[in-house]
């Protein structure tokens, strides 16, 4: 089966950020190879397929009979394990991730079925509580539990394993790579450097082993296909590294949708699962605290991930972004 060219492209605030979308073989080659893989799955097309364009991935929503929708995704080289974690994860966590329909590993290509509605759309929709949100991290943290024994072959997929001693030296490299920087702002982050050194050396110390950590998990990476069930989606920035620094992302969110009063609770929901290893909850709460500041840097260099004819966003973004280390966590 051959698909139709997309003419619906949308590109965001990059509209001039070159990918292979735009070479016409390589388009070619993706629509043929999404074609042959529907056919494959007994799926049939039904309408021209749209793509969204960005510096750090490409998606087509293809529309199939039955009024369904399949999405393919292209990853640029440094996030091009996406493919093949994405199918390890269906195996090791099944009902936790999407199951792809088809992945080419070698290409960071993958055929995803649709997983329901985003997180995102339902709290545009419906009154959603803040213990929905505990839900949520309840049960990402019981995944990444889970994930545990699997981290050497996570890491062997291609996903980059940084251990917490090493986040120090990432912090060196993030700040070196941060030209937007201000002068005085970078001088505090550099007086910063000892305190840092010192959070993960006892972050370390506690503990608790490494795991995969999503790095961006917000409202836009999850789907609520019901209520009370969620489903983890978009590992394109993921990292093996302490699991808790993966708090901060919807931390924030869940603090700007409901205010700092509910992190807490929110805190401890994810703790949950991590209170069998032995450890006290004051033990994990500190460790909580720490991870929120270093889950910064995460997130800072999952911006670098972009196909190589685009600026790494790193170099935009992440002077500002590392500032953020500077700021007491909002939760004791």
């Amino acid at each position: 089966m051959r698909l139709d060219t997309p003419t619906d492209v949308d590109r965001g605030a990059y509209p001039d950020a070159v990918t292979p979308w735009d070479q016409e073989d390589w388009r070619r080659e993706a629509l043929d190879w999404v074609g042959e893989r529907l056919t494959g799955h007994g799926l049939r097309a039904s309408g021209t397929p749209s793509a969204r364009v960005r510096p750090w991935s490409l998606l087509m929503r293809v529309p199939v009979d039955g009024d369904g929708t399949v999405w393919f995704k292209a990853n640029p080289p440094a996030s091009r394990f996406e493919a093949p974690l994405t199918a390890a994860l269906a195996d090791w966590v099944p009902g936790r991730v999407l199951r792809p329909l088809a992945v080419e590993a070698g290409r960071g290509w993958s055929l995803l079925p649709h997983g329901g509605p985003l997180l995102r759309t339902v709290l545009e929709t419906e009154p959603v509580e803040p213990r929905a949100w505990e839900d949520l991290l309840q049960q990402y943290a019981t995944t990444q539990r889970a994930l545990v024994p699997h981290t050497d072959a996570i890491e062997r997929l291609g996903v980059q394993r940084i251990r917490t001693t090493e986040l120090p030296t990432l912090f060196d490299a993030l700040l070196a790579a941060s030209g937007s920087l201000e002068p005085a702002d970078r001088a505090r982050l550099t007086a910063l450097r000892p305190r840092l050194v010192d959070w993960c050396a006892e972050l370390a110390a506690l503990g608790i082993p490494d795991s995969l950590d999503h790095a961006d998990l917000h409202e836009g990476q999850v789907f609520r296909p019901e209520p009370g069930r969620y489903t983890f989606f978009d590992w394109g920035d993921a990292v093996v590294s302490h699991p808790f620094n993966s708090l901060r992302v919807p931390g924030r969110q869940v603090e700007q949708r409901y205010g700092a009063e509910v992190l807490p609770r929110l805190r401890d929901a994810y703790l949950e699962p991590w209170t069998g290893d032995g450890h006290t909850a004051a033990e994990l709460r500190r460790a909580a605290r720490i991870a929120w500041r270093l889950g910064v840097l995460g997130r800072v260099r999952s911006w670098g991930g972009v196909f190589p004819s685009a600026t790494p966003l790193t170099a935009v973004l992440g002077g500002r972004a590392l500032l953020e280390l500077l700021e007491e966590p909002p939760f004791r």
